[in-house]
């Protein structure tokens, strides 16, 4: 995670399963969040992954107005707002340390370590084996 001092912006990575999400946050005037150049409703387009992104937002009332920017790859819709809001949690604690606390006790600081187990040979699935007949 590192600050720019040229553009003052801070920058945090999130990752879940296989996406990984660079967000980018500056102090501004209004506040809005952009995802791969498209708005929040564009490009989440359920409730459940919007509420989400917010999550880290709205749990802890924050009164400071951010852009923030978002590059994210890779994964399926959920584990992408997950590390949206990973990535995000990170630079909120870059941008001020006693949030770190409660951002802990939200759960939002800590990755998800679960990832999708490979298949082994000789299975179908990872741990799927082909049915056994004794004769």
């Amino acid at each position: 995670m590192t600050t720019k001092t040229d553009n003052k912006y801070i920058e945090g990575i999130g990752r879940r399963k296989t996406s990984i999400a660079r967000v980018r946050m500056t102090p501004s005037t209004k506040e809005s969040i952009v995802i791969n150049n498209k708005s929040v409703a564009d490009y989440f387009k359920t409730n459940e992954s919007q509420k989400i992104v917010f999550s880290a937002l709205r749990d802890l009332e924050i009164s400071d107005k951010f852009e923030i920017v978002a590059k994210i790859i890779g994964g399926g819709i959920k584990s992408q707002a997950e590390s949206f809001r990973l990535g995000l949690s990170r630079a909120l604690v870059e941008y001020n340390e006693e949030l770190r606390k409660n951002l802990k006790k939200l759960g939002y600081l800590k990755r998800d370590p679960r990832v999708k187990e490979r298949k082994k040979f000789g299975l179908k699935k990872a741990r799927k084996a082909p049915q056994w007949s004794k004769r």
